[in-house]
């Protein structure tokens, strides 16, 4: 497999869904957060899940659009969501942000590792001085998941298995690149690589973290999948040109309504108890990644250099 089969399998032409917004399972007395829902398929995501019956909180670093976001899923739904402020971009707003969700609650079953930064440009980093991407996409969601894992293993003990769940959501784009520790923080060699590949660099991160959470934490009672969720319509090619944007409302065919499904059927299907350590393709299929992302040695030394970046 490569990234043209991926494209055709993943984007273009998956069969059609067997899982559906029905199919979610009635999640009274669940709680689930879902990072970057103030917008797209985080947005969804949560609509979906509220619907179901979950407690949910959207995680988002613009409060206004996290407050308009609040109200939209409540005329939807009829349910009120819970807002939690989260700058992914940023350590120390982390850190925060997941004392506040925790001064809060004491149980997190579903936590949807969602949000995501595509393609800006070149010279924006991380308040830390990471590359947007990486710093976001990976760094920042390994952050915000340590952090919370102790409530996760809270919940999970006492949980039937399979309940306490964290999905990943990567991108067939994954295929673009390996990992190049050299360019996950500014340097010229980073600077010399186009931003494009750079975000397909931070979603085989993605997927070598979700892999090595399940390694570090399958016995604790967490499954941890990663996922593709399909060629969706949404905001996240705000940062491409005008020309690159107008061709991919021509190739990505999916409306922001199949944009959920692969993840909630990840985050919430009884089928999905017995997959901890896969990658999903649209929609809710087992896909096959790049093979370096399921490499055991890989996953160590990422998981190593995340820990070294976060430590105090």
């Amino acid at each position: 497999m490569g990234v043209a089969h991926s494209f055709l399998n993943e984007v273009l032409f998956p069969p059609k869904p067997l899982f559906t917004e029905d199919s979610v399972p009635d999640l009274s007395g669940k709680v689930a957060l879902v990072t970057g829902a103030n917008a797209g398929i985080g947005k969804e995501t949560a609509r979906v899940l509220l619907a179901k019956n979950a407690k949910v909180w959207i995680a988002c670093r613009d409060v206004s659009k996290g407050e308009a976001a609040l109200k939209e899923l409540k005329e939807l739904t009829g349910r009120d969501a819970h807002l939690l402020k989260l700058n992914l971009s940023n350590l120390k707003s982390i850190k925060d942000s997941a004392e506040e969700f925790s001064r809060q609650e004491d149980q997190l079953h579903i936590l949807f590792n969602n949000a995501g930064v595509m393609g800006p440009p070149i010279e924006m980093l991380t308040d830390d001085g990471y590359d947007l991407q990486f710093g976001t996409n990976v760094l920042g969601h390994f952050y915000f998941t340590k952090l919370l894992m102790p409530t996760l293993m809270a919940t999970a003990k006492p949980s039937p298995e399979g309940t306490v769940r964290i999905v990943n959501t990567s991108s067939n784009t994954h295929w673009l690149s390996g990992l190049d520790f050299d360019t996950f923080r500014d340097s010229p060699k980073r600077r010399a690589v186009n931003p494009y590949r750079l975000y397909g660099q931070s979603k085989t991160g993605n997927i070598v973290f979700s892999a090595e959470l399940h390694r570090r934490y399958r016995d604790h009672g967490i499954i941890s999948i990663s996922l593709n969720p399909g060629g969706i319509k949404t905001e996240l090619q705000r940062h491409r040109s005008a020309l690159a944007q107008r061709l991919n409302r021509m190739i990505l065919l999916w409306d922001i309504s199949y944009g959920p499904l692969t993840q909630l059927y990840a985050g919430t299907s009884p089928e999905a108890a017995t997959m901890s350590g896969q990658y999903l393709v649209p929609w809710g299929r087992i896909g096959a990644p790049r093979a370096d992302t399921q490499d055991p040695q890989l996953g160590k030394e990422l998981w190593t250099w995340l820990e070294e970046q976060v430590a105090v």
